[in-house]
């Protein structure tokens, strides 16, 4: 059995990596309608493209790109598609991608090796708490991914904490899938019903859509409160529709791994150019491997940093540190730069904080005005916006306001019809 390219020198990752991406350039050159044109309008020779630091020569691809031009990164004849994905819509109107079969191995090859990195193995049993309808990627990857490694996975779906039980209880999987924040109601859940959580079949959980883990890899307040209550192993990952690859951290926790044969990563800096390694900046991808519609130089909007140090795994490959947020999102509160993690963070530590939203507009002094409502856990003695204001000025120096709302008024703007994510955040500025 060949030996995995994550595991091999820093330098044969490289050469591996630059081989791949000339293969992506002929390919986009051939078949893409979009990059054709790219490489006409900006004079591009893509034989001039022969190292990995050359990509600063090409223009990056945005998401505005992909929602006015949509059809012309189709590669191939609509024939050859057989799935249809759209993003979550998360930086403005969801975006249409079109999936090969060769796309679908692809993803199954992305997750079967992320589930491996996260020590699952074939025989183990996952208990999936996301839709899998939709059009929904993530979703469909994690069953392909599951199916190509040999371990079971039981689709329930996301929310509704008593069909969860119930079904961890009927099958005993080894591990949960879900977003992170959702932990702490089936916690809740389970010690309202005298549910014995600690010892039940489940001794992995990992977590999508919700970061885990601070910049230096502890844990975050809604990663320790989950360990604090029951004590299993936490795996986070990072991931995205449009570069239909995810980043997964190992046993270690120190940074989610690139699969080098399924993604370029730059981190670009406010110049537009690359940041030294450890540093932060947005994440730029380039797709491999893709047939359907392969992205060049996209411009996630997420702000992290790369780490390169050998993992303790053994892995060469680089690392992506936990997101510190989307750059669209950035908040100025009060001479502060922050962004909404942050703010979750502070209201996921809460025991009487039931649900919330952060709400973002514009002040009539130019700067920016955070609301944040919230739904309590029942009544409460003491003043919760107080209370609530002195945690976030001790964790964030600045607190934003604060309004209390009928949880299940909240529930109804976390969970519109249309959505497959919890809506936690509202951008009500003019940019």
């Amino acid at each position: 059995m060949a030996e995995d390219i994550e595991f091999k020198s820093v330098e044969a990752i490289k050469e591996f990596q630059e081989q791949k991406l000339h293969e992506a350039l002929a390919y986009l050159a051939a078949n893409s309608p979009y990059y054709q044109r790219m490489f006409s309008r900006c004079g591009i020779d893509i034989n001039k493209i022969r190292h990995i630091e050359d990509l600063v020569k090409i223009p990056f691809t945005e998401k505005k790109d992909l929602q006015i031009f949509n059809e012309d990164f189709l590669c191939v004849p609509k024939e050859k598609v057989i799935d249809y994905i759209t993003t979550s819509g998360t930086l403005g109107d969801p975006v249409t991608f079109c999936c090969t079969e060769k796309d679908l191995q692809r993803l199954a090859l992305n997750e079967k090796k992320s589930f491996e990195c996260a020590g699952l193995k074939p025989g183990d049993v996952l208990q999936l708490m996301t839709t899998i309808d939709k059009r929904f990627m993530a979703g469909l990857a994690y069953f392909l991914g599951i199916r190509e490694l040999g371990a079971g996975i039981i689709r329930v779906g996301n929310g509704v904490p008593e069909l969860q039980w119930d079904t961890i209880q009927r099958i005993k999987p080894d591990a949960i899938m879900c977003v992170p924040s959702f932990i702490l109601r089936l916690i809740q859940y389970a010690e309202d019903h005298e549910i014995d959580y600690r010892s039940s079949s489940v001794k992995k959980i990992i977590g999508i859509g919700e970061g885990l883990r601070n910049q230096d890899f502890s844990l975050n307040l809604l990663g320790s409160k989950i360990k604090e209550k029951w004590d299993v192993e936490l795996y986070a990952t990072y991931s995205s529709t449009e570069m239909g690859a995810t980043f997964p951290e190992c046993g270690y926790g120190m940074g989610g791994h690139v699969h080098p044969e399924l993604i370029i990563v730059e981190i670009i800096g406010e110049d537009n150019l690359p940041v030294p390694d450890g540093e932060e900046g947005e994440i730029v991808v380039t797709t491999l491997g893709v047939e359907g519609m392969p992205l060049l130089r996209f411009r996630t909007g997420d702000i992290a940093a790369k780490r390169v140090e050998q993992c303790k795994c053994g892995r060469n490959s680089y690392r992506l540190t936990p997101l510190v947020g989307r750059k669209n999102n950035m908040i100025k509160l009060k001479g502060t730069t922050l962004y909404p993690p942050a703010i979750n963070d502070v209201l996921d530590n809460a025991d009487f904080v039931s649900n919330y939203v952060v709400c973002v507009q514009d002040s009539e002094a130019g700067t920016d005005d955070v609301i944040v409502k919230i739904g309590l856990e029942g009544e409460q003695s003491f003043d919760v916006v107080k209370e609530l204001k002195d945690r976030f000025r001790s964790r964030l120096r600045v607190a934003p306001k604060v309004e209390i709302l009928p949880k299940e008024e909240i529930q109804r703007i976390n969970y519109p019809a249309k959505s497959r994510k919890p809506v936690k955040f509202i951008d009500y500025r003019k940019r």
